[in-house]
């Protein structure tokens, strides 16, 4: 269903929080209490609501366009938007992406529409949770957004890149919201014991500075859960004999839960593996282990992680340690087995093996210019020499014929040609166990060298290779 209210400005502001302040304390929780009413009491985002920033003066004069604000739980997205409404002189209609379906969306688009064409008074229409409209309601919304008929506010907890329609996301600034610090959550949690009319201020507590700031600390920048954490504390916890409410650091950790990781949509999912990545690739064990801890806090597939793993090893690590690979495929294994919470040993060994490995990326390079090669050039011919000579009548073809078996020769190793043209793909690193490599293969590069020179110029054959 849509909830519609219309805002004329600061004095209409004013005559609808004077009611709620008269009466004291509702039964709402107290987070819906405390929402800001204006910017000056709306805690946080000063990236995008700072003096001078888009967002604030685009509010402040009253010139929004279509927006998207996108962020986790409890930053205030409809905070924002109810600012942004008490400020208009729009009319304001809200829809619910879980509750609202398509005959919602065309009748407040339809009163929009009316209403513009007989006041001319615009419309913004806020609709919450809007990545859970499906790609059908997105495209309902869209021929009234492009003509300017309502002003679209969407709030989301997931990337609209990835969650809300193209051609929405194209006609709409996006704003991203940023979990509150500490500070911030602290302040808030302050402001709500001090004030008597939507707060606490009505109770006589006494709060523990440790009991605040685990509160803001394990809220992990959620001032909803934060001041429901309070507020559980404040009302359940008996009153002295003075009629003073103690909370103490127990009551605090008593009354919030475990910090729930950010972690239930697919950017977070793969941002945090990135930068799990980046980490190791980095040669910063510490980082690894911190993202890798996030991931199995919650509850990450163990074999998501371990193929991550094996395919670093072997992409940032390469010949560089070729243990690295050894060891990623082996904790793949091990994590296959035991499963959690055991497979975190074997998966926190391989990734402070892989970060303090030795790094190099030739083995991806190479095969990447080889595979480059093959797509856009002549495919070579198999020479002669290197052709299966096993089957009746190879001989009769030559195949085979000339090749030269390198135990055979000092040194395993005898020049011979194995590609019928001069190509070089891997050029290994002076990292690690590539820098043994690299001097083996320069002394057999230089041997191939000669014997193209024998091929070509017979006067060089009896010359020393350098």
């Amino acid at each position: 269903m849509a909830q519609h209210e219309l805002f004329p400005g600061p004095a209409a502001q004013e005559a609808s929080a004077a009611p709620a302040a008269a009466h004291g304390p509702s039964h709402a929780p107290l987070a819906a209490r405390l929402r800001p009413r204006n910017l000056s009491e709306y805690v946080g985002q000063s990236h995008i609501l700072g003096p001078g920033q888009l967002l604030r003066r685009a509010i402040e004069a009253d010139r929004i366009q279509s927006l998207i604000f996108y962020g986790p739980p409890g930053t205030g997205k409809t905070s924002l938007a109810h600012i942004i409404a008490l400020q208009t002189r729009s009319r304001f209609e809200r829809l619910s992406g879980v509750e609202s379906n398509v005959t919602d969306m065309r009748r407040v688009l339809a009163t929009a529409a009316n209403r513009l064409a007989n006041t001319g008074q615009s419309t913004i229409l806020f609709v919450d949770e809007i990545h859970r409209f499906n790609k059908a309601q997105q495209d309902v919304l869209l021929p009234d957004v492009e003509g300017g008929v309502v002003r679209l506010i969407g709030a989301t907890t997931h990337n609209p890149f990835f969650f809300v329609n193209s051609p929405l996301v194209s006609r709409s600034q996006i704003f991203e919201l940023r979990p509150l610090s500490e500070e911030e959550l602290l302040g808030l949690l302050r402001r709500a014991l001090e004030d008597p009319e939507r707060g606490l201020g009505y109770l006589k507590i006494r709060a523990e500075e440790t009991a605040l700031k685990h509160l803001a600390k394990v809220a992990d920048g959620d001032a909803r859960k934060g001041l429901n954490a309070l507020e559980i504390a404040a009302l359940t916890t008996d009153p002295l004999p003075s009629g003073e409410i103690h909370l103490t650091l127990a009551v605090a950790e008593q009354s919030i839960q475990k910090k729930a990781v950010v972690y239930d949509s697919e950017d977070a999912h793969y941002d945090t593996i990135s930068a799990f990545i980046k980490s190791m690739r980095g040669s910063d064990p510490d980082a690894a282990l911190y993202w890798l801890a996030k991931m199995i806090h919650a509850g990450e597939d163990p074999r998501f992680i371990a193929r991550r793993l094996v395919i670093h090893a072997a992409e940032d690590v390469g010949l560089a340690d070729p243990m690295a690979l050894v060891l990623a495929q082996a904790a793949c294994q091990a994590a296959e087995f035991v499963g959690w919470p055991e497979a975190r040993i074997p998966l926190a060994e391989a990734t402070i093996y892989i970060a303090t490995a030795a790094k190099s990326n030739t083995v991806v390079q190479s095969i990447d210019a080889a595979l480059a090669d093959v797509a856009s050039g002549r495919t070579l011919a198999v020479p002669e020499h290197l052709r299966d000579g096993s089957y009746v009548g190879a001989k009769r073809l030559g195949h085979g014929e000339g090749y030269q078996y390198a135990h055979d020769h000092p040194g395993h190793f005898v020049a011979q040609d194995y590609l019928g043209a001069e190509r070089r793909y891997y050029e290994p690193t002076e990292q690690g166990v590539e820098k043994k490599i690299k001097a083996r293969l320069m002394i057999w590069r230089e041997q191939m060298q000669q014997l193209r020179r024998s091929a070509t110029d017979p006067s060089s054959k009896n010359e020393p290779p350098h």
